[in-house]
């Protein structure tokens, strides 16, 4: 994920670093080469190209205006319900800590309990990521992220785990029947959010929109020439890079934003949001905290 700063005038034109550009820049060297062929064809040969006229693709350009802006929507309302539910998972970790520090009186109980709950977010952002986070969890709860990483969830096998202990502790009478449910709750809220994060992964928008915007998009571009060159001449090619830049840049960031949990530059931090988990933990448990992890090239967090 980039965070920086509005950049000015000056470098807004030339920025890269979490621009889509180098994504389609083969899309724009196509159309650009295939324009300046429509343009020298008219002047060479004398033929009429352009003889049809730009009314026509002000009616598509309507129509691939309202493909983009759906897909767009959609694309950033995924996007945004991700960290909405990461956001809950820092609120459902601070709340557990806090509640965990008054309920169990063992502070050995405490410190697995919390640690475990740390396992899981690890394993949740391998799981999203599709890559293997073992060892970061393990950092945190060895021996039960040896026995739950050989389940198909690792993750709900974790939160499965914290079940367990939780029971366990009620049993022995260290906890009460309030005490228990104020826990179970705390591990309920971890559960809808892995469930509403597993939803997201898992359903991608239907493929039939995407198809439909990228013919919609090629089919523009490719007859645009035809209409611009009898009145741009060879500024036709100028006009669609820019036109082609706009549509196929919308179309790759949607594309981005569609799936939340990858590591691409428009991707939600999710190594800094477990840091942030670790953070109130330790701090809620009296031990020193880890620093949040510096970004990457200046402005990029993982």
């Amino acid at each position: 994920m980039i965070v920086r700063p509005r950049p000015g005038i000056g470098t807004l034109l030339f920025v890269l670093q979490g621009s889509i550009l180098p994504r389609i820049l083969p899309h724009l060297i196509g159309f650009a080469i295939y324009a300046a062929v429509v343009v020298g064809s008219q002047d060479y040969f004398g033929w009429n190209l352009g003889e049809f006229g730009p009314a026509p693709f002000a009616l598509l350009g309507v129509a691939l205006s309202l493909y983009l802006g759906f897909r767009n929507n959609a694309a950033y309302d995924r996007w945004w319900e991700a960290r909405k539910l990461w956001g809950q998972l820092i609120y459902d970790i601070r709340n557990l800590a806090r509640a965990v520090l008054a309920i169990v009186p063992d502070p050995t109980q405490r410190r697995e309990l919390l640690m475990d709950a740390l396992a899981f977010c690890h394993l949740l952002r391998g799981q999203l990521r599709k890559i293997d986070t073992s060892a970061d969890a393990a950092r945190f709860a060895p021996e039960a992220t040896t026995s739950v990483t050989i389940t198909r969830n690792p993750s709900n096998a974790m939160l499965h785990r914290m079940g367990s202990s939780v029971a366990t502790l009620k049993r022995s009478g260290a906890i009460g029947d309030i005490d228990f449910r104020i826990l179970d709750e705390r591990l309920t809220g971890f559960s809808i959010m892995q469930a509403g994060c597993e939803r997201i992964s898992n359903t991608p928008l239907p493929f039939a929109y995407t198809l439909l915007l990228q013919r919609s998009a090629f089919a523009f571009c490719l007859l645009l020439p035809f209409a611009l060159v009898d009145s741009a001449g060879w500024g036709t090619v100028l006009f669609t890079v820019l036109i082609a830049y706009s549509f196929f840049g919308l179309d790759a960031l949607s594309q981005e934003l569609e799936d939340p949990f990858g590591a691409e530059a428009n991707d939600l931090a999710l190594d800094a949001l477990c840091r942030v988990c670790e953070i109130s933990v330790f701090e809620a448990l009296g031990e020193p905290a880890p620093e949040l992890p510096a970004p990457k090239d200046g402005f990029y967090y993982s």
